[in-house]
């Protein structure tokens, strides 16, 4: 079911449990997940093999209902940032935008996705989960960077050598090391991991579904839904599906 690669050079060194997949350029890493999650299972790491972008996806075998699942976002959006800020240069810090999008110095480079089987129930434990992850490495074509001030690329931004190889197979480390972590310790180290890279710091919380809860002293206070917010992710650009630029 793995369609081979067309990109030149070594594959990816994962650890045990991870089985790798690899599609040529034009696949999508998230739709091929989801679409072999039920028949190769968890640890199932789909990568696309592109020069301009990091794309990734990753299998999930989850352990609670679907309303409490989905918090397996952050513990893949924190993978994900400690994996980028082993590669990044000094001074540029990496932060979240709410729940899925993430940045280097303040620009937006990337973000997660998160799908569970359709038709899911919330109080029952999916049969799988996928998080994907997508961070623009190179721009190809697109106005000077000072045009767009908030979009970009990891190139741009000072990460020399940059080596999405290295990234992924460092991602798929702090992955396993998070679920370990939360297994450990429960969600409330994830949680607050996540909320320490917030780009907004303020009074806020996650409940125990991965809404966001906003003090009632706020501007904007009140509850975001998770689930709501995963519909449809903020940092995807829906006519290129890639990062905004």
């Amino acid at each position: 079911m793995s369609p081979p690669a067309s990109a030149t050079g070594r594959a990816l060194d994962l650890p045990p449990p991870y089985s790798l997949v690899q599609l040529r350029e034009a696949g999508d890493a998230f739709a091929h997940a989801c679409a072999i999650a039920g028949d190769q299972g968890a640890g199932t790491l789909v990568w696309v093999r592109r020069y301009d972008l990091a794309e990734f996806a990753v299998v999930l075998e989850p352990e609670h209902p679907l309303a409490e699942a989905r918090r397996a976002l952050y513990a893949g959006m924190n993978a994900l940032a400690d994996a980028l800020a082993a590669q990044a240069p000094p001074s540029r810090p990496i932060t979240f935008d709410w729940p899925d999008a993430i940045r280097v110095d303040g620009v937006l480079v990337g973000g997660g996705r998160l799908a569970w089987p359709p038709g899911a129930r919330e109080d029952r434990v999916p049969d799988w989960m996928v998080f994907s992850a997508m961070s623009r490495t190179a721009v190809i074509s697109a106005g000077e960077p000072g045009l767009r001030p908030l979009l970009g690329a990891l190139d741009e931004l000072g990460f020399e050598a940059l080596d999405a190889r290295e990234m992924i197979e460092s991602f798929s480390r702090h992955l396993m090391t998070a679920f370990h972590e939360w297994g450990e310790t429960g969600f409330g180290s994830i949680a607050g991991r996540w909320l320490d890279r917030m780009a907004q710091p303020g009074d806020v919380r996650l409940a125990g579904n991965g809404d966001l809860l906003i003090s009632q002293e706020a501007a904007s206070s009140g509850r975001r839904s998770l689930a709501d917010a995963l519909a449809t992710p903020s940092w995807l650009d829906p006519a290129t599906g890639t990062p905004w630029l």
